[in-house]
């Protein structure tokens, strides 16, 4: 009996230590996949709106804080890793390897008065990891749109009709890889900074053409071409108010750039029909492009590590940014957040009680600016899992959660969004350092 007993015992680990092991051998062909089609990706969006400035800004928020509304500034999780505010990184031990990556499908439906129209889209969101420090890919902005305008020119009396069709299109982004690392200055405090590599180009196009055979065909439009460093800073301070309760202040900075190595180009090209074709490129402008500083302050409220709600404050004084070398291209943009996890038995045996239930919402006054200097307002609402893959370990999870977004700008009559969004992440959380002890 006892050498049975001590068989079992010493059976344990090797158990746990093979199926570590296939974990491992499953993880790295999922970032040697990954890392291969970040490079060759291209995020794929529809939105009339992205044709502004540098299109959609990415809020850099992952799967578990997507579920939130992208609330993430005050946050401190071991399980998931959190760029928004790299001082969040201290939470996670020393001995701990994580991985986390998302893609995301769209359905968007556009609304103009009486028109209507819908586009489906698919892209690859993020890919990260953190063991003592953390690296990975966001988007910065992303910009997609391919729209068109008919104008009647001229009619006759007998109801002939000359137009025009102008056709709108723009592709492109900033992408941005960063680097992180915290530390803890107090048993309670910490400070954190994430550097980041900006990269991308981005095309505004637009060409006219006329019913007429003899009228020409002209297109005008931009170019940028970015690539800079960009830094954040964060910090956390958290406060234990009574047994099993707690409350982190959260607070980030992220440094304004002035993109120095960016070049902007505007060109002018038309084409006759009849004649010769004539091309013209004109004013390559260079350093005349800026992003603003940003700042937000975060709350979040823990009970036994089981309910956690948060609330995200985040402004951009873009305002002030100068594009193609003027300020007051954009508006101010402000975005506040709120969001709630609960987890109904951390250390229970029974599936559903381990399962992460999320609920957010968010509101955010765009740096949009239209026609009329008024904002675009977005309003979104989501809620999410948090589903463990390994009953024994639920260290590992998979994020889903759905996102609903409506995006209206503050002059009636224009263009509306709605966006039905289902975000689809994993993070593989594996304490592969740690040393098993077999007596």
């Amino acid at each position: 009996c006892c050498t049975l007993a001590k068989k079992t015992v010493t059976l344990q680990p090797l158990i746990t230590e093979n199926m570590s092991a296939n974990i491992k051998r499953i993880l790295f062909s999922c970032i040697l996949f990954c890392v291969s089609s970040m490079l060759m990706a291209q995020i794929s969006i529809n939105s009339p709106y992205s044709r502004y400035g540098y299109g959609l800004l990415s809020d850099q928020a992952f799967g578990n804080s997507i579920g939130m509304g992208g609330t993430a500034i005050g946050m401190r999780s071991r399980f998931h890793i959190n760029p928004v505010n790299p001082a969040s990184y201290t939470a996670v031990d020393s001995i701990t390897f994580m991985f986390d990556l998302g893609m995301s499908i769209q359905n968007s439906n556009f609304v103009e008065g009486p028109v209507k129209t819908n586009a489906k889209n698919a892209s690859f969101d993020y890919v990260a990891m953190q063991f003592r420090f953390s690296a990975g890919y966001i988007p910065f902005s992303n910009v997609g749109y391919d729209m068109s305008k008919k104008t009647t020119v001229t009619s006759n009396e007998y109801g002939d009709e000359t137009y025009s069709l102008a056709t709108y299109k723009g592709e492109g982004g900033l992408q941005q890889l960063y680097v992180g690392l915290a530390y803890k200055v107090l048993p309670n405090l910490s400070v954190g900074a994430n550097a980041s590599l900006l990269y991308g180009d981005i095309s505004h196009t637009v060409s006219t053409q006329f019913s007429n055979a003899a009228a020409s065909i002209s297109a005008h439009g931009h170019q940028i071409s970015a690539s800079d460093l960009k830094f954040d800073l964060g910090a956390q301070y958290t406060h234990t108010l009574a047994d099993r309760k707690e409350l982190t202040l959260g607070l980030i900075y992220g440094l304004g750039s002035d993109l120095g190595n960016t070049e902007g180009y505007n060109f002018t090209h038309s084409v006759n029909t009849v004649s010769t074709a004539v091309s013209e490129q004109v004013d390559t402008i260079r350093n005349a492009f800026q992003l603003p500083a940003t700042i937000g302050v975060g709350l979040a409220y823990t009970y036994n590590n089981q309910l956690t709600v948060g609330l995200d404050v985040k402004h951009q004084n873009w305002s002030s940014a100068k594009y193609f070398g003027e300020e007051d291209y954009f508006n101010n943009r402000t975005r506040v957040s709120l969001g709630a996890e609960y987890q109904p038995d951390v250390y229970g045996r029974k599936f559903f009680g381990r399962i992460r239930y999320r609920l957010g919402g968010h509101y955010t006054k765009s740096y949009t600016k239209t026609a009329d200097g008024s904002n675009v307002n977005e309003y979104g609402a989501s809620f999410g899992f948090g589903i463990p893959l390994f009953l024994y370990n639920s260290r590992t999870y998979l994020n889903l959660s759905g996102e609903y977004v409506h995006v209206q700008p503050k002059l009636s009559g224009l263009l509306e969004e709605n966006y039905l969004r289902i975000n689809i992440g994993i993070t593989f959380n594996e304490r592969w350092f740690m040393k098993w002890k077999v007596e």
